[in-house]
């Protein structure tokens, strides 16, 4: 058992030096560049011990996408929720955030590479952690604090916005921002702010004060 326990273990760690070296590599190479061949070079492995883990580069990028995603549902449960549904919201929508700019190479995997190296869509089956903002907007349009009760396109809208300032500070750091948590804070804001009840505006502000 204890033989069997420690190739299990030794298998396990390699996978990870696979992923770990593949993400890597894809970040620098693109998917077009990538392959197992170079894969194996990297990390002093033969392409058939890849194999044995990963079918294909597909496979191997699908996981990757798949460890971005679960990692991003983590960060969010993390986030405890407040009686208040819109200060909830919030705190996700920073949570989400925060995640893209502490692990921008995993941001890159969930939300950013695809097959064949474009920028294509996203998966047609939204993943749990976009559960997390779909239950925090219900939640807010449940207490009415929002002016309309369609729940998607309000997440779906929110998502967008928290997603291109994700994207734009991870690949624009040198850029002149009056400051990063000033720009997040006021994007987050302005976008809830739009969507809300004007009641709803002035409760969250002093909520937060």
């Amino acid at each position: 058992m204890r033989v069997q326990a420690r190739r299990e273990q030794q298998r396990q760690a390699l996978r990870e030096t696979i992923l770990e070296a593949a993400r890597e590599a894809l970040i620098q190479q693109g998917y077009e560049g990538f392959s197992m061949r170079k894969l194996a070079e990297r990390i002093g492995y033969s392409p058939g011990t890849i194999y044995l883990h990963f079918e294909a580069k597909e496979d191997l990028l699908g996981q990757l996408i798949e460890e971005a995603f679960s990692k991003l549902l983590e960060a969010l449960h993390e986030v405890h929720d407040s009686r208040d549904a819109m200060q909830s919201l919030r705190n996700k929508l920073r949570a989400y955030i925060d995640f893209g700019l502490r692990f921008p190479n995993h941001y890159h995997f969930a939300f950013i590479m695809r097959p064949g190296g474009g920028t294509g869509p996203p998966p047609l089956r939204p993943h749990a952690s976009f559960d997390v903002l779909r239950n925090a907007v219900r939640r807010c349009v449940d207490q009415k604090r929002f002016r309309s009760s369609d729940v998607e396109t309000i997440s779906q809208v929110l998502w967008a916005t928290i997603h291109g300032i994700t994207s734009l500070l991870i690949v624009l750091p040198n850029f002149p921002w009056v400051g990063r948590d000033r720009v997040i804070d006021q994007v987050i804001d302005t976008a809830i702010d739009g969507l809300s009840e004007p009641s709803a505006r002035t409760d969250s502000k002093e909520e937060t004060s």
